[in-house]
């Protein structure tokens, strides 16, 4: 190779060399600027109250009617149904589920309670007064979260998808799948609608879920690490799970599977 065909060769790696790092220099601005209408707001949380909880409540589901909370909680041989007193913790009320069965989700509609199984694949529906067994549901996949949007259930399986059930009937009526930008949203659990929104617990993570219904788009998350403070982690606990909500009110409550305390929280806009 003759000296000009070097020279030519050593300015054309060169001049490559520059618009490949006058591209690399623009791509964060194009990137930023692409994904600012993705951007999803991220709350924070402050305590605005704190009450006692049940040590041993493997909490699975939570609902607040009526000034009193009701709560599912698993583990076969241990699930139950339970009416709560939110001031003192105290278990007004208690239903015990079969050996066989481990509880999971729980709703309120109308005068009846609804409680999901996990793996066995049957509901129960109950006389929210009495708290007396009355019909029985079953569905094809694992029940996980539920709640109502006053017209239909809601139903989680631990997957990204939620199904929407006929409130009569209990069959499947629709579903969505949940995701963000980055993808799908997957191990949905505990669910509570509020608002318009589908709030939904995502399994072992700290973080609560806001999902469009029409769409299953994340519109928001929930960043809810550090309630639990190094003297609750004194004794076992695990994850996240129990989102309850008082509409009269509005105040938002959440609490865990072996959690202390329930926690009445006001969320944090990312603007403030």
């Amino acid at each position: 190779m003759n000296h000009r065909l070097k020279i030519f060769f050593l300015r054309l790696i060169i001049l490559l060399g520059v618009v490949f790092i006058f591209s690399c220099s623009k791509a964060p601005q194009h990137s930023v600027d692409s994904t600012n209408s993705d951007l999803i707001p991220v709350y924070f949380y402050k305590v605005i109250n704190i009450y006692p909880h049940d040590r041993n409540a493997f909490t699975q589901g939570l609902v607040f009617r009526n000034g009193f909370l009701y709560e599912g909680t698993g583990i076969n041989g241990y699930s139950t149904l339970r009416k709560v007193e939110l001031e003192t913790g105290k278990i007004l009320q208690i239903h015990k589920l079969p050996a066989q069965f481990f509880g999971e989700g729980v709703t309120i509609y109308g005068n009846k309670m609804i409680q999901l199984t996990w793996r066995s694949r049957v509901g129960f529906i109950y006389d929210q007064e009495s708290f007396t067994l009355c019909h029985k549901f079953y569905y094809e996949t694992e029940g996980w979260g539920i709640t109502h949007d006053e017209k239909r259930l809601i139903m989680s399986d631990g997957t990204q998808t939620l199904y929407f059930l006929d409130p009569e009937t209990f069959e499947e009526i629709g579903r969505i799948e949940v995701y963000d930008k980055d993808g799908p949203v997957t191990r949905l659990n505990e669910l509570e609608y509020i608002q318009g929104k589908i709030y939904a617990n995502v399994w072992q993570t700290d973080r609560i879920a806001q999902i469009a219904p029409q769409t299953g788009q994340v519109i928001g998350w929930i960043e809810l690490k550090g309630l639990l403070n190094p003297e609750d982690r004194r004794y076992p606990v695990d994850v996240l799970n129990g989102i309850a909500y008082d509409a009269e009110n509005d105040r938002l409550f959440v609490t865990g599977k072996l959690w202390p305390k329930v926690f009445e929280i006001e969320l944090i806009s990312p603007k403030q």
